[in-house]
């Protein structure tokens, strides 16, 4: 998306989409070998070795917080994020999440009650004190390891594969908020009210300098970032996931629909 409403903007652009993970596109902008991309705010935890501060679990002072430090400190502006928390979470089929009102205050009333869960899950997941534990400690509930299916590896499209087909009794999966395939396959994110989670929405970083020498990228990137809700980017990440269509080809359509490109 970035790449195209930049080209329709005028701007020439060389792409490294697939450059590798965040520490490698990081330090790639920090040298200078990237000038944009988009990251998560909930990084800025790490990036800045806040990890306690309780500021990255609200999306507003953890978005305000990244933005100062890294333009202090690095020169990097981050642009307007979208509204879509793509952190850990818990994933449930339609009847659990029906019996635990889709939160997880409910989920853990209903596990209290006697409900049956078993959750699907990576061992990072379920040993990571960011992970289920901090779910557990903020809801106030514990899962047995009877009521784990820890999967090796564990990346979330297995995790939820095995609740959507109740494989070994499984209705809950370890997910992250804009998983393209839950509404596919019957899922629902349980909302966290408490907010045990750091907060991970999507954002444009861009180097200052060339944000100073083009100012405006803000206003090419700003009002699409914005219209990027949880639902939105979890339909348009099941176009690609589930239906198995081309990235980009899947940016456009939507970047036209919305009125951003013509």
């Amino acid at each position: 998306m970035i790449a195209l409403l930049l080209e329709h903007g005028g701007l020439r652009i060389e792409s490294r989409i697939g450059l590798g993970p965040t520490n490698i596109v990081r330090s790639a902008i920090l040298a200078g070998a990237i000038d944009i991309y988009p990251e998560y705010t909930g990084n800025g935890a790490r990036f800045f070795k806040r990890e306690h501060d309780p500021a990255w679990k609200n999306a507003a002072s953890g978005y305000d917080e990244v933005r100062r430090l890294d333009r202090a400190q690095n020169n990097l502006v981050w642009l307007a994020p979208a509204p879509a928390n793509n952190t850990w979470a818990i994933a449930a089929r339609k009847d659990l999440a029906a019996h635990a009102g889709a939160t997880l205050e409910g989920f853990a009333r209903y596990l209290a009650g006697g409900g049956r869960v078993r959750l699907a899950a990576s061992a990072e997941f379920v040993e990571s004190p960011g992970g289920l534990p901090a779910f557990e400690q903020s809801y106030g509930f514990t899962l047995s390891q009877s009521q784990l299916l820890v999967l090796a590896g564990g990346d979330t499209a297995a995790t939820i594969r095995a609740a959507s087909e109740d494989v070994s009794g499984v209705n809950a999966a370890m997910a992250y908020g804009t998983d393209g395939s839950l509404a596919a396959l019957g899922l629902s994110i349980l909302a966290d009210d408490k907010g045990a989670q750091v907060v991970y929405e999507p954002a444009p970083v861009v180097r200052g300098a060339v944000l100073a020498a083009h100012p405006e990228i803000a206003g090419l990137l700003d009002p699409a970032f914005r219209s990027l809700t949880l639902a939105r980017l979890q339909q348009l990440n099941a176009a690609i996931a589930v239906e198995g269509r081309e990235a980009r080809a899947v940016a456009q359509d939507y970047l036209m629909a919305q009125g951003f490109l013509k």
